[in-house]
């Protein structure tokens, strides 16, 4: 019996050991293989670094630097706004969200660390276009505009024909000609109006998104809600009933992803308020709204603190292990509030 097992044992080494003839290319092909996966590995590692913040006015600076230009109102909102669409392109990696090749196909952490910049992108593109370059509701819209918004809301995993990095190339082209024509003082076409309700119309928005984030985070740990989307109102209905008592959580496999949807919101916000301090600086003044602004700025810069530890926890909030999506929905939420305080003081005469 044990000679029989020995002889199989014997048969088996001899037909898969690498000694012999034959064992040098299969062990170049392993090795090669195994180099293979580290690279890629290394590689995904260094791509999933989130790009770092950015000084609003220097990054103003050489934009019109660039273009031969002097800084005007509006100038380093719409260079911030350049420049956050620039960094989803060109950050180590490129975009990642379309790509079909490791690794990019398995990274999940900025692809949606992405989306959450790129609707920024959106929203105050649109509001370029609705609102800081029109006078009025009746006045034109910028044709550099007209293009670019539409180009940003173009399909955000679109790998062929064509790729979303042409239609997000060509609006960032378009933003450009507009800074151009803004500050060029012999173009009277472009202009960009600091005005009290143009940006409160713009914060409408940002206070949707954020308070969107805020409640997709604490769902992490799952949460009964009272029903509170007719409330306030003794007429209002709603198209499919519901009922009194919700259960919200998110699903496990999608915490990290709503994570890092809002890192990659509050980095982009980020700048676009620490800029529009800057062109809207009169009107904040004026208002007397200049440090409200500026603890929202606060709020953001805070949850951009470094993550020290790999894996996106999803403690109870009072346990033993730390829960990271109620730690960036608090400072989201806070910042939320501080918004809706700016946007009272904006409308008060």
């Amino acid at each position: 019996m044990f000679d029989a097992i020995k002889q199989r044992w014997a048969a088996f080494k001899g037909r898969f050991s690498f000694s012999g003839e034959g064992s040098g290319w299969r062990n170049g092909i392993l090795t090669a293989l195994g180099f293979l996966i580290i690279l890629i590995l290394l590689v995904g590692i260094y791509w999933s670094a989130e790009p770092d913040p950015f000084d609003v006015r220097q990054n103003a600076s050489q934009k019109l630097a660039s273009i031969g230009q002097t800084n005007v109102v509006g100038g380093t909102t719409t260079a911030a706004l350049i420049r956050v669409s620039e960094t989803l392109l060109d950050k180590p990696g490129g975009y990642l969200t379309n790509d079909v090749m490791p690794p990019g196909v398995y990274l999940d952490n900025v692809p949606n660390w992405e989306f959450g910049a790129l609707v920024q992108v959106r929203d105050l593109s649109r509001a370029f276009r609705e609102n800081f370059s029109r006078s009025q509701s009746q006045s034109t819209e910028d044709p550099d505009l007209i293009i670019a918004e539409p180009n940003f809301n173009f399909d955000n995993d679109s790998w062929l024909f064509p790729p979303t990095e042409v239609e997000y190339r060509e609006a960032i082209e378009r933003l450009y000609s507009y800074l151009g024509r803004i500050t060029d003082p012999a173009v009277a076409d472009a202009q960009f109006f600091a005005r009290a309700d143009n940006l409160a119309a713009w914060l409408v928005n940002v206070e949707s998104r954020l308070g969107s984030l805020s409640q997709r985070l604490s769902a992490s740990v799952g949460q009964e809600r009272i029903n509170t989307d007719v409330a306030g109102e003794g007429a209002a209905t709603q198209s499919t009933p519901v009922a009194s008592e919700l259960a919200v959580r998110t699903p496990w496999l999608q915490i990290d992803d709503v994570f890092y949807e809002a890192r990659g919101a509050t980095w982009a916000l980020m700048h676009f308020l620490k800029a529009v301090e800057v062109d809207f600086e009169e009107v904040l003044e004026d208002k007397n709204a200049t440090a409200s602004l500026r603890q929202i700025i606060r709020e953001l810069e805070a949850s951009q603190r470094t993550v020290f530890f790999p894996v996106i926890l999803n403690g109870s909030g009072f346990g033993i292990f730390a829960n990271h999506s109620l730690t960036m929905a608090n400072y989201i939420s806070r910042a939320n509030a501080a918004i809706i305080d700016l946007r009272n003081l904006l409308a008060q005469g």
